[in-house]
């Protein structure tokens, strides 16, 4: 139980860090062109693997990966800034996830939005055709 408990706190230490080094620490011109949140910061129990899952919004899906290429081309960058900021003896090796979520999540709403419309052109046909 210690054990869970300390992986989250250091799990929240690591989202904490990781977003003000996404702010402020890298300069790379491709993080420019969208917005990224963290979304999700899943540390292994040995504390040896971080997988952080990100949510990019971009114009377009080759900005997407480029922001994603540019994350992991800075993953020493920001290692070793994870290493200095939390005093860590060994700071976990990190891969970035892209969390389709949100997407998902966007385009059910813009597929129940056009089921809405056709509805309601149904229900106006309808209502012309019984008014007849």
């Amino acid at each position: 139980m210690a054990q869970s408990r300390r992986v989250e706190k250091v799990s929240s230490l690591i989202r904490k860090e990781m977003s003000q080094l996404f702010l402020q620490g890298l300069k790379d011109q491709r993080l420019q062109s969208g917005l990224i949140t963290i979304t999700e910061v899943d540390l292994s129990g040995d504390l040896q693997h971080c997988k952080i899952f990100v949510s990019i919004y971009a114009n377009e899906s080759k900005q997407r990966d480029e922001i994603l290429n540019a994350l992991t081309d800075a993953k020493g960058f920001l290692k070793g800034e994870l290493t200095r900021r939390l005093q860590m003896r060994r700071v976990p090796e990190i891969v970035f996830k892209l969390d389709r979520g949100v997407e998902k999540g966007n385009s059910v709403l813009d597929l129940l939005g056009k089921l809405e419309e056709e509805r309601k052109g149904k229900n106006q046909i309808r209502d012309s055709l019984d008014a007849e």
